[in-house]
């Protein structure tokens, strides 16, 4: 295995030294003192950052071209403060834990939705997308005692993956790295014993993906959760976390048909286009909660899709 040149191998410690002191310094705030924080901080980001901001700017362009210039900007700096708001309150951990059933409303009527999923007895894939706050998400339903675990990818530093793992693990959620060996029989365990599966598929990741509608242009959406549904039965489910008035917090859920149909390649890319149309909703409710700065179009459509690929793609356009 190669190692990363000194000078990257440098430049990674220094971020993980100086993540760690941040979290450090920000444990002990109040919950209102760090989201105020991360406010100003996102606000001075979207000020200071010129190449997040020109994507966040292009990324809105694609997805709401009815906007005027002045509009797509405000929902730029939003998302940033937005942003920065979450970030420093999942930071605040002790003040986290100790109101977070306060912090995070889950309404009897959503609960019901994953109780009913769970009921099945086939285990649920839980789908949800980089809206609102998706680590308060996960720790809300892990604390309440349902047996969770998230799919993820592992950060370019060990050691920050080893930061994140512990946050989660303290908020009940167990974590399965999607490029360690056994990751795949790791999921089809936790399916089978009943649990949580939850997996984020709103970004352009180097993973198997079909292209399916988002904001009206062809995406590449990982296609996991579909294979995971079409070969277990598993039911699934999408969630949010979107921030509400106030300053807090309200988990949505949705159970999902899933497409019957005995090619399983069609049911696949019907159940990732009907996933990825339930996030799209999702921020729609609250454009300013997402991350714009994802470059979610940058991988094209092959020239020559697979028939049943274009066949659905050309349905779903009209």
């Amino acid at each position: 295995m190669e190692h990363p040149p000194l000078a990257k191998r440098l430049k990674r410690f220094l971020r993980y030294l100086l993540i760690r002191s941040v979290l450090l310094c920000l444990q002990p705030l109040p919950l209102g003192w760090a989201r105020a924080l991360g406010f100003r901080l996102g606000g001075l980001a979207y000020t200071l950052a010129g190449g997040e901001r020109r994507k966040a700017l292009k990324s809105l362009t694609v997805a709401f071209p009815e906007k005027s210039d002045a509009e797509r900007q405000a929902l730029g700096r939003a998302s940033f403060r937005h942003l920065g708001a979450a970030a420093l309150e999942v930071a605040c951990t002790g003040a986290l834990d100790r109101g977070l059933e306060e912090l995070v409303a889950w309404p009897d009527a959503d609960r019901a939705v994953l109780d009913a999923a769970l009921a099945k007895g086939k285990g649920v894939v839980f789908i949800t997308g980089h809206v609102g706050n998706w680590e308060l998400l996960a720790r809300r339903v892990a604390r309440a005692g349902y047996p969770s675990q998230s799919i993820a990818k592992e950060t370019t530093d060990p050691r920050l993956t080893v930061l994140v793992e512990r946050f989660r693990a303290r908020g009940g959620v167990r974590s399965i790295w999607r490029g360690q060996d056994g990751a795949a029989r790791a999921m089809l365990r936790a399916l089978r014993a009943g649990e949580i599966l939850g997996l984020l598929i709103d970004q352009d990741t180097k993973v198997q993906s079909l292209f399916v509608p988002f904001f009206g242009e062809l995406a590449a959406t990982p296609r996991a959760p579909a294979d995971l549904v079409v070969r277990t039965g598993a039911a699934v489910v999408t969630g949010f976390c979107h921030r509400v008035e106030g300053g807090g917090y309200r988990l949505s859920m949705e159970e999902v048909p899933v497409p019957v149909s005995e090619d399983r390649e069609v049911a696949a890319l019907e159940l990732t286009q009907a996933l990825s149309a339930r996030i799209e909703a999702a921020i729609r409710r609250t454009p300013e909660q997402w991350v714009w700065m994802h470059q979610r179009w940058k991988t094209r459509p092959p020239v020559a899709p697979q028939p049943v690929l274009a066949e659905a793609a050309h349905a779903t356009a009209r």
